[in-house]
């Protein structure tokens, strides 16, 4: 699935269409997790998309009388195309624009999204319970500590909670404990407020960098212009073991361990966290 570093990626990518105006909506298929509003391209024709954020995994297309909500589920992927390019098999969504570019949801397994959220999106329901973004200030080391003081719960699984902090899914999360030296399986409430400082300037970090690299490209994800990202060539731990064994740690050259929380894998080297061995931020 996209996390926070895909997902702000392919809003940097879809920043040409700010300021123009849409031509045409259109609906091939409009079942999708949620089903797209029929009324979208009455909605939407005519209007200037006036700006482009991002909540969580959410971008957020600001129009003069709402914001229409787009979120690429497990393999979706958002383009910007030419309004001559023909639809693949599984482009479900164009928004199309005077200036002939298209906004283009392409998504085989259908888990996306495109909702309108009307003029206050915050309130919207996928959207007002979210946390703090984890770039943001409000999220640090004594908001951290004082939110896990009361989760039993395995640090990974809690970091991953988006009531908590939005936008670190699995890769994120197991590259931030690895860096931060934390077992991904150690009790959230147990960390120590030490410890909760360092995983914060290491998540940080880790999604920093996966920005700078146009984030990760492992099956499904490319950026509008169809280039992947690369931030998976310097992954210390995710995706490197499996049943058979682990690859060799990049710090120790201990194999890698691969262990399943809340049905996704984790990845850690436990010779690092015996050693105490912490891959520090940049």
């Amino acid at each position: 699935m996209p996390e926070l570093p895909e997902v702000e990626t392919t809003r940097l990518g879809l920043m040409p269409l700010v300021n123009q105006t849409v031509a045409k909506v259109v609906i091939r298929n409009a079942s999708l997790r949620w089903p797209i509003p029929a009324d979208l391209p009455s909605l939407l024709s005519g209007r200037t998309l006036k700006s482009l954020t991002r909540r969580a995994k959410y971008i957020l297309a600001h129009f003069d009388d709402g914001v229409l909500l787009l979120h690429l589920g497990m393999s979706g992927r958002i383009c910007l195309l030419a309004e001559d390019e023909p639809p693949q098999k599984h482009d479900h969504f164009d928004v199309r624009f005077t200036n002939g570019q298209v906004l283009r949801l392409r998504d085989p397994r259908r888990f996306g999204a495109v909702l309108w959220a009307g003029k206050d999106p915050q309130q919207h329901m996928l959207l007002s319970a979210l946390g703090p973004e984890p770039l943001d200030d409000a999220f640090n080391g004594q908001y951290l500590h004082q939110q896990l003081r009361s989760r039993s719960v395995a640090i990974k699984i809690a970091i991953m909670d988006s009531h908590l902090v939005v936008g670190v899914g699995n890769i994120y999360a197991s590259e931030s404990l690895f860096r931060a030296g934390i077992h991904p399986q150690k009790s959230a409430k147990a960390l120590t407020r030490a410890q909760c400082e360092r995983l914060v300037a290491e998540i940080k970090s880790t999604l920093k960098d996966a920005l700078a690299a146009g984030g990760s490209s492992l099956r499904d994800f490319f950026g509008t212009d169809g280039n992947p990202g690369y931030f998976q060539q310097q992954y210390f731990v995710y995706g490197r073991a499996n049943d058979k064994g682990g690859e060799p740690c990049r710090v120790c050259s201990a194999p890698i361990k691969m262990i399943r929380q809340g049905q996704r894998s984790t990845f850690y080297c436990e010779n690092c966290l015996s050693q105490k061995t912490i891959r520090s931020s940049k």
